[in-house]
């Protein structure tokens, strides 16, 4: 190490096989071999360069995690609104039936105002008192108050 020290055309060679010696010795053995302060071995700018394609590599992994977990995310949400829709339509389907069996024409009048109503547990309220009201403006005070 001395003669490397020595020679200012192989002094650069020094950093060069501390790098290899750490291959096959333990970190702490090279640092002692080459006296390395690792506060100046943290300014070269072989150990920045190192440093920012360890730091751009794990921010093209940590974003791409990211992105695989959106997707992940993106995919639930809408599989979940999509069940919610699922509902929704059906339930909308047996007031229009219940709708049209129970009053005929005049019930179809009343449908374009419940067709309106997203909650579904407004929605599933109607459906079910269908069985027991009388007459449409029973229903209407129904849902309006339910909504």
């Amino acid at each position: 190490m001395q003669l490397l020290r020595e020679d200012e055309q192989l002094l650069e060679l020094e950093n060069l096989l501390a790098f290899f010696a750490t291959f096959v010795l333990n970190t702490e053995i090279v640092q002692q071999i080459m006296r390395w302060d690792m506060a100046v071995l943290q300014e070269s700018p072989w150990y920045q360069q190192i440093l920012q394609e360890g730091v751009t590599i794990g921010e093209q992994r940590g974003e791409q995690r990211g992105i695989e977990i959106g997707q992940q995310r993106g995919i639930e949400v809408g599989q979940q609104r999509g069940i919610e829709i699922g509902q929704q339509r059906g339930i909308l389907s047996g007031i229009e039936l219940g709708l049209e069996l129970k009053f005929g024409e005049s019930g179809k009048e009343i449908f374009s105002e419940i067709n309106t109503i997203e909650n579904i547990q407004v929605l599933e309220t109607i459906l079910a008192s269908l069985k027991t009201v009388e007459t449409i403006e029973q229903l209407r005070q129904i849902f309006q108050s339910d909504s």
